[in-house]
């Protein structure tokens, strides 16, 4: 009886409360990769520092964030969010202090990369879709799009923010009183999550041929993630040429940094609608119908820097491409849901999120390496496109395996999806 009840609670007015909290958790979760770009001046001044040296916090800081999804995702899969949720917003509140109290750019750089980023953070991104993609069969997509602008609206709200404390209070008590803000928050919101997924338990508590899902897309559970791992890889290094090179790219056109800031908000506040509506189309067409258009009209969007270089033009370009790109990383979320066991979605999604971040690293790295060896961005650009035509490659044979194994064993894809929910309920 109690797995029927909490079976109902899918897609309820409780999981729609569950999700509200886990958007505001996720905008709280992940103020570290938001605010330490702020404070990247004040922090290089004061530790005497280089430009490179003063962003290794942000770099271990995102290298700690998706490492950590691996690891807060295996939490959740066997306790439930609760437990991380507690641990992170202990660990995420340390590293703040301790960020704050430094008196070194090794100190500094290090709380980032291991309490802020590995312990902290990275329970708010990854986990929280996976956990989302649980509560939601009819409106999953719409769901897994709204938690995941979490991330979005953080980079929307403390920037501002942080830069108001800094300059009226200094870096270190401004980083000390927000970490520790947000760190309370996500330590009084947790309490609110601690119900477990029907879904999840029934599974777990089925039969192993129940439980197993064992040829995803006909292929072992590891070849696929492998797989969508090298496809989230490839579709964010070429995300990351317009993101992390706008405001360089206004530069080296005449336009100015300041030009290329707005580009950069303008495409991440469309980066937010693209995420709901590729939500509402993910629910129609499923998740890796989604991921094939999103990287298609990413690669649009990028061939779309190369002929027009006008100011005008770039605005309406760099919204574009916030519009095409915003839904690509979510999609992950919802393959795995609908091709993997339901008790691996933590630990699956994690692994794949880790390496869209390595992804976003490496080619906002990448695409400066080009631009020095070849003076130009355009070179970077059709770069960006060539790592998105391995994404498309990867999405095209995987749509391949359904169909093959649609036809040879029955449309066993979307009756596995919710094979945990429906136990549930006739249990």
């Amino acid at each position: 009886m109690g797995n029927m009840r909490d079976a109902a609670l899918v897609d309820s007015p409780y999981a729609w409360f569950r999700l509200g909290i886990c958007l505001l958790m996720m905008t709280l979760g992940n103020l570290g990769m938001w605010v330490v770009p702020v404070v990247i001046p004040a922090v290089q001044a004061e530790f005497g520092v280089g430009r490179a040296e003063s962003a290794l916090p942000y770099t271990l800081l995102m290298i700690g964030f998706g490492a950590g999804g691996i690891l807060m995702g295996r939490m959740a899969d066997k306790y439930g969010l609760f437990r991380p949720l507690l641990f992170a917003g202990c660990a995420m509140g340390l590293g703040f202090v301790l960020s704050a109290l430094s008196t070194n750019i090794t100190v500094f750089a290090l709380s980032h990369g291991l309490l802020i980023g590995l312990l902290g953070s990275s329970i708010a991104f990854a986990p929280l879709m996976a956990d989302t993609a649980l509560w939601f069969s009819k409106r999953r997509g719409v769901a897994v799009a709204i938690c995941a602008s979490g991330n979005y609206l953080s980079g929307t709200i403390w920037p501002p923010v942080m830069q108001h404390f800094v300059e009226t209070l200094g870096w270190r008590q401004a980083y000390m009183g927000v970490g520790l803000f947000c760190a309370a928050c996500m330590l009084l919101l947790a309490p609110l999550l601690r119900r477990r997924s029907a879904v999840a338990l029934a599974v777990a508590g089925a039969p192993a041929a129940l439980q197993s899902k064992s040829q995803p897309f006909g292929l072992s559970p590891n070849q696929a993630t492998v797989l969508l791992s090298v496809a989230g890889f490839s579709c964010c290094v070429a995300m990351a040429m317009p993101q992390v090179h706008i405001v360089a790219y206004c530069t080296d056109l005449g336009y100015g940094a300041a030009r290329g800031a707005q580009m950069l908000s303008l495409m991440l506040a469309c980066g937010i609608v693209s995420r709901l509506l590729f939500g509402v189309i993910c629910d129609r067409i499923g998740g890796l119908r989604t991921l094939f258009l999103g990287s298609v009209l990413q690669a649009i969007a990028l061939l779309t820097f190369l002929p027009f270089d006008g100011l005008g033009s770039l605005y309406l370009v760099s919204a574009l491409f916030g519009l095409f790109q915003g839904g690509i990383v979510p999609s992950y979320t919802l393959i795995v849901r609908e091709h993997f066991a339901p008790t691996q979605i933590g630990a699956r999604v994690g692994t794949v999120i880790m390496f869209t971040m390595l992804g976003m690293a490496c080619g906002g790295w990448m695409s400066g390496k080009v631009f020095d060896l070849t003076g130009s961005y355009h070179a970077a650009f059709l770069n960006g496109v060539a790592w998105n035509a391995l994404n498309l490659g990867i999405v095209i044979f995987l749509l391949r395996k359904v169909s093959v194994t649609a036809k040879t064993q029955g449309p066993l894809a979307p009756t596995r999806t919710d094979e945990g929910n429906r136990s549930a309920t006739r249990e």
